[in-house]
């Protein structure tokens, strides 16, 4: 008999699984395994994301996670953007992305590598990394002296400037592990080797992590389907329909529509979904774009509102109800929040709490919270 479940049971499991009903006794990597990779493109985002599912953690522990105990890494993940992941999981995620099927080139000739110079500069970045941390600038001169004068030309547009033709392969080195994140020398970020970093590293077979890939994403997402498996992580539609029908994955009814998840993994939280919780900046990737459908995790005027650009967002019962904004001067933390719905009394205090665990986490020792409109933009 198909398990039916209601759109309140799924954001019940999605909280409970995020880490965002109660938060975490089990240490930043099962945070982060829970929420299927935290995006890590500004690092403080990250730490935010980590530190607000865990009671007492700060940014230092976070940060002592990755560069002291190597719970955790810092690589390449879903859509070839920047994450940060259980050190243990490494092989299975190398594994898997490197067996998704190769997306097309968005460079245009001249300046597009061939497959062949693409495994040159993969190559040539693992051994590179092998060595030592190096700065993008150093990484560029051993990559060069490596593959050839062609891996540095000038030739790859970006942030109004060109970069050299060899950092277009930069996301499928992370991807294959080849190389992963070092720890920041000064302000400037260093590329490292998943070999020095992850005690007995070596991926898996493609077959078993990608199946392990689908698990712990229905693990963090499910119920979903394929295609919103395929959105998560960049690929194409039919590719991952081909791969959830090889597997051994359950079908479940969300309110009438077909979703899945792991064989036996039905089991649904006592409680309803229930509190207001703050998203920082690209934790939103994490929560919505493994999280479907739109029309019900954005419901009102929600999705108009929030879906313009990389917003904070506010979450009241594991939907998503508003946006705030942080603003740090020194020590001191300025909040303001833009609900979308009216608070309670409840949800307020809430709310207020949510605030004083943003401060503690950022080791700030003083906050205010507003509640009005948000007028920055996107990610500001």
């Amino acid at each position: 008999m198909t398990v039916q479940m209601s759109w309140e049971d799924v954001c019940a499991r999605r909280l409970e699984r995020h880490a965002l009903s109660v938060p975490s006794k089990d240490g930043c990597a099962e945070v982060a395994a829970g929420m299927g990779g935290v995006h890590a493109q500004v690092m403080t985002a990250a730490e935010l994301g980590i530190g607000l599912r865990m009671d007492g953690v700060t940014r230092a522990d976070v940060r002592r996670a990755l560069w002291e105990e190597r719970s955790l890494v810092k690589a390449h993940g879903p859509r070839g953007t920047v994450h940060v992941l259980p050190a243990r999981d490494l092989p299975m995620w190398v594994a898997a992305l490197s067996a998704l099927p190769p997306a097309p080139s968005p460079f245009q000739d001249g300046v597009r590598m061939t497959a062949e110079q693409t495994e040159e500069v993969i190559a040539a970045i693992e051994g590179a990394v092998d060595e030592a941390d190096l700065t993008v600038d150093e990484l560029t001169e051993a990559v060069v002296e490596r593959a050839g004068p062609w891996a540095g030309d000038l030739v790859m547009p970006a942030f109004q400037t060109l970069w050299p033709r060899w950092r277009q392969a930069m996301g499928q080195a992370g991807q294959r592990g080849a190389m992963c994140f070092g720890p920041m020398r000064g302000r400037k970020v260093t590329y490292s080797s998943p070999r020095r970093l992850v005690p007995d590293f070596q991926p898996a077979p493609a077959d078993a992590a990608l199946g392990w890939l689908v698990r712990s994403y229905l693990h963090a997402f499910g119920p979903s389907t394929s295609d919103r498996f395929a959105h998560w992580l960049g690929t194409p539609s039919g590719w991952a329909a081909d791969l959830f029908a090889s597997l051994d994955l359950e079908r479940v009814e969300v309110e009438g529509t077909e979703a899945w998840v792991a064989a036996g993994d039905t089991e649904l939280p006592v409680d309803a979904p229930r509190g207001v919780r703050l998203l920082p900046y690209f934790d939103v990737y994490a929560y919505r774009v493994g999280n479907q459908p739109p029309e019900l995790l954005y419901p009102g005027n929600a999705g108009e509102r929030a879906l313009r650009g990389n917003f904070q967002l506010l979450l009241v019962d594991g939907v998503v109800a508003g946006l705030w904004h942080q603003r740090r001067s020194g020590r001191r933390i300025d909040v303001t929040a833009e609900p979308l719905v009216t608070l309670t009394k409840a949800q307020h205090a809430d709310l207020e709490e949510q605030v004083e665990r943003v401060a503690h986490v950022l080791e700030a020792t003083k906050t205010t919270l507003t509640i009005g409109p948000v007028t920055v933009g996107g990610h500001a």
